[in-house]
């Protein structure tokens, strides 16, 4: 019997602060941390676009946005099915293993998308000997190189050596293969996620040995769901293994799966889908076949291999909650300079690859006390303040003139950390308002200028004329002014909180004040209650 599933585990940061900050530094140009130059830390703000993975939140960044409606999607039935991939593998030059790779990939995307990998880490992937099967070999090597943890059942292997070399490259991975009697009874006991690749479209019959008892396994699993045991989640790939391609679960106690993901385009049998995660995959479709099946199919968002059809799911928002797993932060582990803390806290959320990790909730407050937030890039900071810019007829600069106190909040999700920072804010100096602006790209330079911000225009058309008109206007390369209602901003803190995500909400809450009144030359660290 496999391990049980230890449902958390405790994030552990391998290496320190100061040790990533040794590692930025080999691509940075070194500058003083609290005095940067325009090359150095500032610069990186500046300049850097991280993108990326970290491991306590999931494996992909959440981009699949489009929702389509399932009346408005083809259906395929599966003469028209065959003969698509007919098509594909004959004029249109595509070969099996890459139709393979592509499909393997969106199915391993779509998992990743619903089930973050710190509480769906265990994968179980059943194969059978077809096309399906191969998708749920390529499927598993994508999801093990997204973090998870996968196991493959491949009891009735084939031996062509594209099968063979998929084999090969999952036993190179030190992913285990195991057979049918290795499996406990009850599948939930030992994996979070069980991956149907057993039989897709162009299966006729009823499933011989050991296929029989795996549906039968994944069957039974919605008797565990019925007297509230938590069981493991399905995924079908492009048809549910059992299932008729176009009449369904014809007899009605076929597999459930919580998620179906549809190859090149659903099949018929994907209306009587009833789970709560349905996508499509497979982003390779010519329009020579759209035109000839008159495919009407959703358009995949970004650089995304899949998308959801049909609704996104009803969630219970009371519900929802994370127990976070995080290093403990306790007083002798930080620095004494909460500016010094500060900026090993960015390293880190930095070198996580977190997305704009200088995006920063300014909160502001005018003299009716009415409160207002949005978010804002950092621009730099040092001693003397954090700063960020802008165009001084906005409400938050209005906001500024009448009370010049306000907060900043950053929040680093994949680190399970936040920041809160108070203080008073003034305007920097036109000179150092200038130098950014010119730094900024053209087209940045322009938009500044179109848009009198928070003012009311007639539409969207309106502003792109106005950026379209600039634009012409300073065509000859010459520099662009600077608006002289545009301008940075910086705060100088009086107050700092360090926060990190514990279990239990037994957070750690480490806050920064000055010693004296007035002065900010030394602080003094308390901890305050979660």
């Amino acid at each position: 019997m496999l391990p049980l599933l230890t449902k958390y585990k405790a994030m552990i940061l391998t290496h320190s602060s100061s040790f990533i900050t040794h590692i930025l530094s080999t691509f940075t140009p070194a500058s003083s941390p609290l005095h940067p130059s325009p090359k150095g830390f500032i610069g990186s703000i500046l300049r850097r676009k991280f993108r990326g993975y970290c491991s306590n939140r999931g494996v992909m960044a959440s981009s699949i946005k489009v929702v389509q409606n399932p009346d408005t999607i083809s259906y395929l039935n599966q003469r028209d099915a065959a003969e698509v991939d007919e098509i594909l593998m004959g004029p249109l030059g595509f070969s099996v293993d890459q139709l393979m790779e592509l499909a393997g990939l969106s199915v391993a995307t779509a998992i990743a998308e619903v089930y973050n990998v710190k509480d769906y880490n265990r994968v179980l992937t059943i194969c059978g000997p077809g096309n399906n099967g191969g998708d749920g070999l390529v499927a598993a090597r994508h999801l093990y190189h997204f973090g998870y943890k996968p196991f493959v059942c491949y009891p009735k292997r084939t031996a062509k050596p594209l099968y063979t070399g998929l084999v090969t490259q999952l036993e190179s991975l030190g992913i285990p293969f195991l057979s049918v009697d290795d499996l406990p009874i009850n599948l939930s006991e030992d994996f979070n996620i069980l991956v149907d690749a057993m039989f897709g479209f162009s299966f006729h019959g009823t499933p011989r040995p050991p296929f029989d008892d795996l549906i039968r396994r994944l069957v039974n699993l919605q008797n565990y769901n019925e007297i509230n045991q938590k069981r493991s989640v399905i995924a079908s790939i492009d048809i549910p293994s059992g299932w008729h391609v176009e009449e369904g679960d014809v007899v009605g106690d076929g597999i459930k799966p919580d998620m179906l993901v549809s190859l090149t385009a659903p099949k018929l049998c994907a209306k009587k889908f009833s789970g709560t995660h349905h996508f499509l995959g497979g982003r390779f479709v010519p329009p020579s076949i759209i035109d000839k099946f008159k495919l009407h199919l959703p358009p995949y968002p970004g650089t995304s291999m899949c998308v959801r059809i049909g609704k996104a799911p009803q969630v219970d928002i009371s519900s929802m909650r994370e127990n976070y797993i995080s290093p403990e932060l306790k007083e002798e582990d930080v620095e004494p300079d909460p500016y010094v803390q500060f900026q090993k806290w960015f390293d880190d959320a930095l070198a996580a690859g977190l997305k704009e990790p200088n995006a920063m909730a300014l909160c502001t407050a005018g003299k009716d006390g009415k409160p207002s937030s949005r978010m804002v890039l950092l621009k730099g900071f040092d001693k003397t303040g954090f700063v960020w810019y802008t165009n001084y007829g906005s409400r938050k600069a209005k906001d500024l003139s009448e009370n010049a106190n306000a907060s900043l909040l950053f929040y680093w999700d994949g680190l399970n950390r936040q920041v809160r920072i108070e203080g008073s804010v003034q305007k920097v100096s036109e000179e150092e308002s200038e130098s950014y602006f010119h730094s900024r790209p053209r087209g940045s330079q322009i938009g500044a200028i179109a848009s009198k911000q928070s003012s009311v225009i007639p539409g969207r058309d309106f502003l792109h004329q106005e950026y379209k008109d600039l634009e012409t206007k300073y065509s000859d390369g010459a520099a662009i002014p600077k608006p002289t209602n545009w301008g940075g901003y910086r705060l100088k803190p009086d107050f700092f909180e360090f926060w990190q995500g514990q279990t239990s909400r037994l957070h750690d809450r480490l806050c920064y004040f000055p010693r004296e009144a007035d002065s900010t030359s030394s602080w003094k660290i308390k901890r305050l209650a979660p």
